[in-house]
């Protein structure tokens, strides 16, 4: 039996889960809800209707799982709390700092409403959060490095567009070269936020905007630039289209440690993306927890989750016997 998805949301976000949903013959993609004027928005999968999101409740019988595709700096706080009174709903809220809180709101409103969430899933956090819990266990004693990039951060680039006299924009985030090497050569090096990596902005004004103003808001936007070293570019739409048209990004998560009697041997464990397209990787991992969190509701399960609570075996359509003879 197929997992039925909704998607809230359609810009890169959705039509990645509308790419994933296609791939995964298990999946069945019910509707998309757009704020948008329905009328306006094609989507890519025939037969399925877009739909208003004034018409979302209609679907509370129709739908297994709701992907919201929102960003992170407005929608999701609110969204996913929201609709988890209605649906089981999955997120990729990826504002490290405020996980906590989110958690905290989105378990309350699923567990009085008999509904199962899985929020932050993705890249980072998400696959890197549990190379890093992995890498954490089996080498007990060590540090973590994180290195994101050079890629499209999403989220940043939306929340650069959130700034008034902002019309469209792209932020990169870069490592810096020496401290990865540093890292990589087990040198174990204490790093600065700002130590770790750049970040890179092409910023397209609306017509009257003050760009020193706009730059400000940028580098001190908490949570997001106020920590790192920004450089900020101010280019025309033209330029941001020919020159930043893609969605590319990757990372590193390293964990250097040591074990031994008297810590004499080191090792060096690193998992890296090298990733095409941003959304469409983001939204691969989330129509797997999707289907995870579509058989564990069906076993009982309420409330919030994160991936560190689902066991692998739930995120594939393999069966236990199946995954025991092809990839243990």
């Amino acid at each position: 039996m197929s997992t039925r998805i909704g998607i809230m949301g359609y810009g890169n976000l959705g039509r990645g889960v509308e790419c994933a949903i296609k791939q995964n013959d298990d999946m069945e993609l019910v509707a998309v809800f757009t704020r948008r004027d329905p009328s306006t928005v094609t989507i890519l999968t025939e037969g399925v209707k877009v739909e208003s999101v004034d018409k979302v409740l209609d679907y509370q019988d129709k739908i297994d799982v709701m992907i919201l595709c929102g960003g992170s700096a407005t929608d999701l706080p609110n969204q996913t709390p929201e609709y988890a009174k209605y649906f089981n709903v999955i997120d990729s809220f990826d504002t490290h700092a405020r996980i906590p809180e989110h958690f905290d709101a989105v378990d309350k409103a699923a567990k009085e409403h008999d509904h199962l969430a899985c929020i932050s899933v993705g890249w980072d956090p998400g696959m890197f959060s549990l190379n890093r819990l992995y890498a954490n266990a089996i080498l007990s004693e060590g540090k973590d490095y994180t290195f994101w990039g050079k890629g499209v951060s999403q989220g940043h680039s939306d929340a650069i567009r959130r700034i008034e006299g902002v019309l469209d924009a792209r932020q990169y985030t870069i490592p810096v070269e020496e401290a990865l090497e540093a890292v990589r050569s087990g040198k174990n090096p204490e790093l600065t936020t700002r130590q770790k990596h750049t970040r890179e902005c092409f910023v397209v004004l609306k017509p009257g905007a003050d760009a020193a103003k706009v730059e400000e808001e940028i580098k001190t936007m908490p949570n997001y630039f106020d920590e790192y070293d920004t450089t900020v570019h101010f280019i025309s739409e033209e330029e941001l289209k020919r020159d930043h048209n893609g969605i590319p990004h990757g990372g590193f998560v390293i964990r250097s440690g040591v074990t031994g009697w008297n810590k004499e041997n080191k090792h060096i464990i690193e998992y890296n993306l090298k990733l095409d397209s941003n959304p469409e990787f983001t939204t691969s991992v989330l129509v797997c927890f999707a289907r995870a969190i579509d058989r564990m509701y069906k076993e009982g399960q309420r409330g919030c989750k994160t991936v560190f609570d689902i066991a692998p075996a739930y995120l594939t359509k393999l069966t236990s016997e199946e995954l025991r003879q092809t990839m243990l």
